[in-house]
Parts: C-alpha cells; structure tokens; sequence
C-alpha cells in the first residue's frame, strides 16, 4: 500500500513540475495550434551572394524555437521532387547569414534532391530575438532541433530522413545537436569551430588556464554593467576595414570572404558590426561537446589541409565512438574555402554521406 501511495503522489508531482503532463492530447494539440510566430519583416527578392539556381524552388518560411523565438529560413525544393523528400537543415558560419555559406550549401544540397532549408539563427539576420546580435550555446544548439521541428511536420519530408549541417561555429552547435536530438540521422560538420573552447582558451588554447579566464570574466562582467547603464549592448566590432599587412593569414581570409563582394552581406555580423561583447561569457561556462560521445547516429566532419581551425575536427573526432563517423580533411583547403569554393567543398562526398545514412 505503502508503494502504491508513494507512485501516486510521485505521479502527481511529476504532473505538476512538467505543467502540461496532465491535458489530454486534444488540448495539448490546441496549445500548439495556439503558438503564435512572431511577424518578421523578410525580404522577397534574391539578395543572396550566389547565383539562384533555375534547378530549385526558393520560398521564404519561418519556424519557432521552443523558446519562443522566430526563426527565418529560405527553403530549397528541387523542382523535379516528389513524394516525401529527405531533408537537411543547414547554418552557419558563426556570424554569417542564410545568404551567404549556408544557403550555397542549402541550394546545392537541394539540386542533388534533398528538401533544405537555410536559417538565420535566433538574434541574428531576419530571425526574431531580442536583444540582437547575441550568441548562446544553449539556444543556438536549440535553433538545429527547432528546424527539425519543422521539417518533421511538413508533408513533403520523410520525418526518418532528416540530417542538418553546420559550417564553421554551427559546425559545433550541429555536433552537440546530434548529441541531444534522437530525431536527426545524419550531421556534417563543416570547418567547424568548438565556440566554447575557443572562448575559454583563445585560439591553438594559447590562453588555456584559470588566470587568463578570470581576466576575461572580470572584463566581460564589468561590461555588463555599462551595458544596463546606458541600456543597450555594445558590439564587439567585425572585421577590420584594413587588415594590416602582419595579420594571421585566417584574418586575411576571413577579410577576403566578408568584406569583399565575393562574401558581403549587409545583414552579416562579420560583415559589419559584430557581436554583443557579452556573448563570449556563456560560452566560458558551458562546453558544447560534453556529451559527443554518445552520438548514436552518423557524423561527418569535413575540414581544410591548412585550415588554421583543423584542430576542432580533430579533436572532436577523437571524441566520436562507433563505426558511423568520418573525418574528412580536404587537401589543401583552407578554413574559408570550405565556405564557398566548388573545388574545394567535396559535395559528392557529402551527399553520398547523406544518402547513405537518411533512408
């Protein structure tokens, strides 16, 4: 009896904590039928930095986090599709928009036959979120389900055959998607960067101990404060106008792809004014890639010969178990030509990858 009794008031509790365990599916499927998106002010014509294939069908859509942030996306169809598609959600690089890298490789993806869409995550681009330009490992890794959400729910998808994709930063946040998402079968990592570690030890970990981040707490906390005096957040600056002549090649590089025509957007963060300064404290904290080796499904990560981040490919796939995971290191490619550079980027590799692992 004593057991009995114990189950009931423990069944009860749980009700109480998860707040909907209690409604009846009817109910529940109105709450959900009763989210309202945010209305986002999103531009109709082609504004991207590549060509718009005539072998695709572009429309713009919009999808919710579980956090309530809108989120912009412009979704590629092969125009030739039919029945269920598989699909592919892609982001990335960290700073950029869906009309730079990550709608290249989202309108590629779809002219080999995949359903794809590209999105801006939370805070950034034409997606919803206030305040602006702010990153977070928790809701960015959010973003890559929010889309799966969506996929999941559209006619025209196979809910089993959905991957995503992560260039650079979201490279990371693609990762640590996989790691938490049962729902996705198949992630490319795309010149990935490990944002956290980045952040708590400086490039190559140059910075890599408890001293150096103190400093940078102390810095980012004391900014915290101007911040909510004069009731805005200061941004940490893009790129350079003018790199100087002594600079690290992958500064030269990132200035070649985003200052210049080949790569600018006016949305783009690295383009222009760059990220809230107090990004980089949640990033200090919380480790993407804690649980990387309990990925179950298929990982791919692709990475340049002379990429100056090679090392967060490595790295992380050392961290990978099973016989489903592949490190791909592109002869001589650096970071940035994996963002755009059709001779450099093995599309065959990676849509083979996808087909075998999303059906």
């Amino acid at each position: 009896m004593k057991t009995t009794a114990m189950k009931s008031i423990c069944t009860a509790l749980l009700a109480c904590l998860c707040g909907t365990s209690g409604l009846t599916a009817q109910e529940n499927q109105l709450n959900t039928n009763n989210m309202i998106e945010e209305k986002l002010n999103l531009t109709q014509e082609w504004d991207k930095v590549f060509p718009q294939s005539d072998e695709v069908s572009h429309s713009k859509i919009t999808f919710h986090n579980r956090y309530g942030i809108t989120l912009a996306a412009d979704l590629y169809i092969p125009k030739e599709a039919t029945g269920k598609l598989s699909a592919i959600a892609v982001c990335g690089p960290f700073g950029a928009v869906k009309e730079q890298a990550s709608g290249l490789y989202a309108q590629e993806l779809a002219k080999r036959g995949f359903l794809t869409i590209a999105f801006d995550p939370s805070f950034t681009g034409e997606s919803g979120g206030q305040p602006r330009y702010v990153a977070s490992p928790d809701i960015n890794t959010e973003d890559f389900s929010a889309a799966v959400d969506y996929l999941a729910t559209r006619d025209d998808v196979n809910p089993e055959q959905i991957g995503i994709l992560g260039i650079c930063g979201w490279g990371g946040m693609a990762v640590n998607a996989a790691a938490i998402d049962t729902r996705i079968k198949a992630t490319v990592a795309a010149t990935m960067y490990d944002m956290s570690r980045v952040n708590a030890n400086g490039y190559f970990d140059a910075d890599d101990n408890a001293d150096a981040r103190h400093e940078l707490r102390r810095q980012l906390n004391t900014q915290r404060t101007t911040d909510y005096r004069n009731g805005s957040y200061e941004l940490a600056g893009g790129l350079p106008d003018v790199v100087p002549a002594d600079a690290p090649q992958f500064l030269k590089d990132y200035f070649a792809y985003y200052k210049t025509e080949r790569g600018y957007h006016k949305r783009s963060l690295n383009s222009n004014g760059g990220w809230n300064k107090t990004s980089t404290l949640s990033f200090l904290n919380m480790p993407i890639l804690s649980y990387a080796s309990e990925i179950r499904s298929a990982v791919l990560l692709v990475h340049g010969e002379n990429a100056h981040s090679r090392y967060f490919s490595e790295d992380t796939y050392k961290k990978l178990a099973g016989g489903n995971k592949e490190l791909l290191i592109v002869p001589g490619a650096s970071h940035t030509d994996l963002y755009d550079n059709f001779d450099k980027i093995p599309f065959d590799r990676i849509v083979a990858f996808y087909r075998e692992n999303l059906k």
